[in-house]
């Protein structure tokens, strides 16, 4: 029985395409909710999940981070997707233009030159965009150029439109606790502290420091218990099978002893072109 995975549908987002590298196509379920991967995988429902959790022009995915909290499920994969943003539409007249809210603010520099009266509308997904655009003549889309390859109703007025070049999502693979693996060349884990005084950031940096290991990302969120009360998201480039990362964790969860440390799981990174 082949691996079964969920993703952001419908088919044709960038989710689809990064899920494509842990399952096969048929294998390949979609949602419009992030949180509900996330549920649907800790629960046991699906082998895999894909949820994009960084953007390298527009920053975090808030929604990733903050199911990843409230929920246990393991990462064990890390994929990068160079993006590639094109214009697709059913001819060059049209009022509007559906996308992902992230993909219309990575090309906003090109739709405030060429489409400045345009109407931007944000919608689930990239994906949901093409099915406006080929419904709707007036609308149009902003999504990988494959997604206009049915060569009938759409075509693509304009490729590459991303305003910058290096644009590129991080997906993190999710799948249930068990899966979880100590070996890889990165390692993520949520820390709350159930506390709040001066120097506490630091003090659950300097572990990490101490003993040479790169910190690749540090993030803050609300915890949602009270104003000014946070939750730590940070990715290291260690693996958890490593000494220096186990005694840098002692230290981490020695600090958080009113509240909690969750270790993600370790794991290696995949770049996927398109």
């Amino acid at each position: 029985m082949s691996m079964q995975a969920l993703t952001l549908g419908p088919a044709g987002t960038y989710s689809h395409r990064a899920a494509s590298a842990v399952a096969e196509d048929e294998a390949i379920h979609f949602t419009e909710s992030v949180t509900s991967i996330i549920e649907s995988v800790a629960e046991g429902s699906y082998d895999r999940g894909v949820v994009p959790v960084e953007n390298s022009i527009e920053g975090s995915v808030t929604e990733s981070l903050d199911a990843l909290a409230e929920h246990d499920v393991a990462v064990v994969k890390e994929i990068i997707t160079p993006i590639r943003h094109a214009l697709i539409a059913q001819g060059d007249s049209f009022d509007v233009v559906a996308s992902h809210a992230q993909a219309l603010a990575q090309c906003r520099d090109y739709l405030e030159e060429n489409y400045p009266n345009a109407e931007l509308e944000a919608v689930a997904s990239t994906a949901r965009g093409v099915q406006r655009a080929r419904d709707d003549p007036s609308v149009a889309a902003i999504g990988h150029p494959a997604n206009a390859d049915d060569g009938e109703s759409l075509q693509v007025l304009a490729e590459d439109i991303q305003d910058r070049s290096s644009n590129a999502t991080r997906f993190l693979v999710v799948a249930p606790p068990e899966a979880r693996s100590e070996a890889g060349s990165k390692t993520s884990f949520i820390v709350y502290p159930n506390a709040d005084y001066p120097g506490l950031l630091l003090e659950l940096l300097e572990p990490f420091a101490d003993r040479d290991i790169n910190l690749t990302r540090v993030e803050s969120r609300p915890s949602g218990e009270r104003l000014g009360d946070y939750v730590f998201h940070i990715d290291i480039a260690a693996g958890l099978y490593e000494d220096r990362t186990q005694a840098a964790l002692d230290v981490i969860e020695a600090i958080a002893e009113d509240g909690w440390v969750r270790r993600l799981g370790s794991y290696d990174s995949e770049t996927v072109l398109y």
